[in-house]
């Protein structure tokens, strides 16, 4: 597959996919002068169905799947995904290897105008594909019409410009990245609307035996990011839920050791929220992930994602 001192990382086709696996690649380079790197550009099922609500084709690896088969056939050598696009399981044989430093993992909302959530007017058109999205801002604005929006972030945008919405939910981490920050019309506070897991970090995935590439790649870890995405991860894997389900978390490293959690599980039609929180020791970062589910289904968030899972006809 490749000379020594040659690798290839694996990457979706997207501009934002491209760019983040770029970034690795030249961060890699600067850091083995005496070594390449390629992108190999890889197709998943998630980009090759744009036509359909993300929640009704289910949710298991819909963006990452193909890119680890690769991974796992020794087609590439490592995997750059977005962190929120992970699930929770993750195949044999493979690992996640670097957690990048995160971006900022708030959405946002770009809305004709400029005009923030609130100011909207009444009944206005808001898109967005994420269940997450939807299920909080109609906790907030529950006059809203929320309109399933498929795409890359230039089609979402051209769909805002045309007159269709009057605005659209986005990470922010996705905008800063393309160099769009400046679009936003608002920066969703948290205790309005908590981000996907992992939202705004970068995961590796590599072969758990690949020792070469693991310590080619150790130097691009953020320790504080890895811990606040796998304490979030293990809340997600504890909830059982996936990227389409309507969960939101944040985790944050407070210097020097310790580790805060938010969480919020949600109906869909944002009339049930049930958020709680919990601190501890960064170290403890799974068994805190796995307590603050345990709390959320405790106090009716089992029921809530029973309700939901029957409704998609995971159940």
């Amino acid at each position: 597959m490749k000379e020594q001192n040659k690798y290839i990382i694996g990457s979706r086709g997207s501009k934002l996919a491209l760019i983040q696996a770029n970034w690795v690649k030249s961060q890699l380079e600067d850091l083995h002068e005496d070594t390449e790197f390629s992108i190999e550009i890889i197709k998943t099922t998630g980009d090759n169905i744009t036509d359909v609500p993300l929640s009704k084709i289910g949710n298991i690896g819909l963006f990452t799947k193909e890119l680890e088969n690769a991974l796992i056939d020794k087609k590439v050598d490592l995997v750059v995904h977005s962190a929120k696009d992970m699930p929770t399981e993750i195949p044999e044989r493979l690992e996640i290897g670097a957690v990048t430093k995160r971006e900022d993992p708030h959405d946002v909302l770009i809305s004709k105008d400029h005009v923030s959530l609130k100011s909207l007017p009444q009944n206005a058109k808001l898109g967005t594909s994420s269940l997450r999205r939807k299920s909080q801002v109609l906790a907030a604005r529950p006059d809203l019409e929320i309109v399933d929006l498929r795409g890359n972030l230039d089609t979402r945008l051209n769909k805002l410009d045309s007159g269709d919405l009057d605005a659209i939910l986005v990470a922010r981490a996705g905008l800063i990245r393309l160099g769009l920050a400046d679009k936003a019309s608002e920066i969703i506070p948290f205790d309005i609307m908590l981000p996907a897991v992992g939202q705004g970090a970068l995961c590796i995935e590599v072969r758990e035996n690949d020792e070469k590439v693991k310590k080619i790649i150790r130097s691009l870890i953020d320790y504080n990011s890895m811990f606040e995405v796998k304490a979030e991860r293990a809340l997600l894997g504890r909830l059982q839920g996936g990227c389409q389900i309507p969960i939101g978390a944040h985790a944050e490293v407070i210097y020097p050791s310790n580790l805060k959690m938010e969480a919020v599980v949600c109906s869909l039609d944002g009339t049930t929220v049930i958020r709680d929180t919990i601190d501890g020791k960064v170290d403890d970062f799974s068994t805190m992930g796995i307590e603050l589910a345990s709390k959320l289904l405790g106090r009716g968030g089992l029921h809530i994602l029973e309700e939901i899972r029957a409704s998609l006809g995971e159940e």
